[in-house]
């Protein structure tokens, strides 16, 4: 009898649970999928804006001066040409310019990592008097824009002697980056165990081994991060640079770039041409370090 009721239509039988589940796993699914394809074109749309302005520079630098900012603005030119990079190099004198910014970014690197680490591990590992307050007073300097400190900071290098030298540059960089690289790394060493720490004392090591031997190695992603950051502010400052040296034999990349603006007459494409020739050592440092700087810049800032 209830049998041929379920089968005329007159009583409905139960959804069975595994019906259920699995209405209720296609929903989820295709809800994940439509979050998905939102996502996939945000993103497409976001590094097309990324990437446009990057790609009208190189097209710009493969042009011919007479294809200069032509109207409509086109992304690649019909006849492209290197003749702009090779006069930004032999006529322009980059390739000396550019020398110069290696050294001082990669000396101001190897300084910045110095500094900055012995600075974290001091506040991270070690316990001295007015140890937060000390480190309060870094997070302060954090907030105080460059330009309000220009101005002491060029008196300070003009009565030690360090204006118109790359000494002064690196003792710039350094002491700009170093309250922000202190923070990120003290973050960093905070994670490590003190097991770790422990046990290194215990084979007979001290302080400065388990910080050479242990700690930096186990360091490498939040490193990798400070020597990004470092070697991106070095690479591309222009005001320092062009506040402290006069001396033409020493000037930076991009005092030189600056340099082909005059009052008479631009020649853009050559502008273009040393612009995409200095931003290819950051993204080739970028690409070499990217799996060590994204892990170390969503992680350092993170105590566990």
């Amino acid at each position: 009898m209830v049998d041929m009721l379920v089968r005329t239509g007159a009583v409905v039988a139960p959804e069975q649970p595994a019906r259920r589940r699995r209405r209720g796993f296609e929903r989820a699914t295709r809800g994940l999928v439509r979050w998905r394809i939102v996502q996939y074109v945000v993103l497409t749309l976001g590094a097309v804006v990324m990437v446009l302005p990057f790609a009208y520079m190189v097209g710009t630098a493969l042009s011919p001066e007479r294809w200069v900012m032509p109207y409509p603005p086109t992304i690649w030119p019909d006849n492209a040409t290197l003749d702009n990079f090779v006069r930004a190099i032999n006529e322009a004198g980059l390739a000396r310019y550019a020398l110069n910014s290696l050294i001082v970014a990669v000396v101001a690197v190897v300084l910045t990592l110095i500094v900055s680490s012995l600075s974290a591990f001091a506040f991270a590992r070690l316990e001295f008097p007015l140890k937060e307050v000390i480190f309060g007073f870094y997070l302060v300097t954090m907030m105080i824009p460059d330009l309000i400190a220009l101005l002491p900071k060029f008196q300070v290098l003009r009565d030690l002697g360090l204006t118109n030298s790359w000494w002064g540059l690196w003792a710039v960089y350094v002491s700009n980056a170093v309250a922000f690289n202190t923070f990120l790394l003290r973050g960093f060493f905070s994670r490590i165990p003190r097991e770790l720490e422990d046990a290194t004392r215990i084979d007979g090591g001290g302080t400065w081994t388990f910080f050479l031997r242990v700690l930096l190695p186990l360091s490498k992603p939040a490193l990798a991060t400070v020597a990004v950051f470092a070697f991106l502010g070095a690479w591309d400052d222009f005001w320092w640079a062009r506040l402290l040296i006069q001396d033409p034999d020493l000037r930076t990349l991009p005092i030189g770039i600056q340099l082909f603006f005059n009052s008479h007459a631009t020649q853009w494409t050559t502008v273009f041409a040393a612009t995409t020739l200095a931003a290819l050592p950051e993204i080739a440092i970028f690409v070499a370090l990217q799996r060590y700087f994204v892990n170390g810049a969503f992680s350092a800032g993170v105590r566990g």
